[in-house]
């Protein structure tokens, strides 16, 4: 009897170890060199200036990820419903203002009053001030833009927008931030920076190879892009006028690295007073993530295991801003993650508020 258990024993382990080896995962992870993290330390020091943020409700929507302010003087505010409300900045007076039927990422307005957004299912789209959606560029070489994510609008009138990944579409694997996972485990870097001219109807690339391309926004002079790469850890400047650069090759004389080794995630990107820019860490960094940097074999088990295993890190509030030239003026963390999966801060003369990808509410603070 105790044989025949100890026979059933070893089986069941030869079974389990042959699944964590050999059961097919959907990704095709690549080796990289992590940098040391940097820890909560400078200018990242860890504080408590993003606890205690008041809350504006929403409803049954949430995941604030993407909110400004429109031509209109109302906020707007893009949903994980699809949905994107309008408000009064107060919060006040909420009101459909369209659904996409998708999930906008980040959006802009052109010098028409039409909101240009990224939607991460759709692709690049306009909503016209009565909310009629339009398609603007959904492929591009015959091959779809699977994961439109951020967007802004040039005063020429050229828009500007990152396609996150090439090979994990929400659409395809369960959402955005399912999506967002596998791209950043598999580090295959085939994250975009794409430029559209509404006048032509043409869309080209600005520069690829980034490891999840995220938030963008532009300089004061419009001559260069700020660009997210979410899965490295980094902020990069690149040239607007740049065409089919290959960042995987490294800076070069069109782009460099402005930010680098964050402590976290960094996802959106947007412009605030007197020059800054804003960004949010949607993540803390992660030992074991960064421990496994260089071993693609083991990022391929840990997809074996049940969700509830895969090393996400916690819930940590942080946003800070930066100047042009990468300067950090300004740091604000929650540690306890009460407001989750900070995204950005959209900055306005009364108020910040502050961006989330799941949160039920939108957190703002008095400027």
């Amino acid at each position: 009897m105790l044989k025949r258990i100890a026979w059933i024993a070893l089986l069941a382990l030869l079974a389990l170890a042959a699944y964590l080896a050999l059961w097919p995962v959907p990704i095709r992870p690549v080796a990289w060199a992590a940098p040391a993290a940097p820890g909560y330390a400078g200018a990242h020091a860890v504080n408590q200036r993003l606890a205690g943020l008041k809350i504006i409700p929403l409803g049954d929507e949430a995941g604030p990820e993407h909110v400004a302010i429109g031509p209109d003087g109302k906020l707007y505010a893009a949903m994980a419903s699809g949905k994107v409300l309008r408000m009064a900045p107060d919060g006040s007076g909420q009101q459909v203002f369209a659904n996409t039927g998708g999930r906008v990422l980040g959006f802009a307005f052109d010098a028409a009053g039409n909101m240009i957004a990224a939607d991460a299912v759709k692709g690049l789209i306009a909503i016209a001030p009565d909310g009629k959606v339009t398609v603007l560029a959904d492929k591009l070489g015959g091959e779809p833009i699977r994961y439109a994510d951020a967007v802004v609008v040039a005063r020429s009138g050229l828009v500007y927008l990152t396609d996150a990944s090439t090979r994990f579409g929400p659409a395809d694997w369960g959402g955005t931030f399912e999506a967002s996972i596998l791209d950043i485990i598999e580090q295959s870097a085939t994250g975009r920076v794409l430029v559209h001219d509404p006048a032509t109807g043409r869309t080209g690339i600005v520069a690829r190879g980034l490891s999840f391309a995220n938030g963008i926004a532009l300089s004061a002079d419009e001559q260069s892009l700020f660009v997210a790469e979410t899965g490295r850890y980094r902020v990069w400047k690149i040239a607007a006028d740049a065409r089919d650069l290959d960042l995987a090759r490294g800076p070069s004389a069109q782009a460099r690295v402005l930010l680098d080794n964050l402590p976290g995630y960094p996802d959106n990107l947007m412009r605030g007073a007197d020059g800054r820019i804003w960004t949010g860490l949607t993540k803390p960094r992660s030992a074991t993530v960064d421990g496994m940097a260089g071993k693609p074999w083991l990022r391929s088990v840990t997809l074996r295991l049940p969700r509830a295993l895969w090393p996400v890190p916690p819930a940590y509030g942080h946003v800070f801003a930066f100047t042009e030239d990468g300067r950090v003026v300004a740091d604000l963390q929650d540690p306890s993650g009460a407001y989750p999966e900070t995204t950005a801060v959209t900055e306005t003369a009364e108020r910040l508020y502050v961006q989330s990808l799941h949160a039920k509410g939108l957190g703002w603070m008095p400027k």
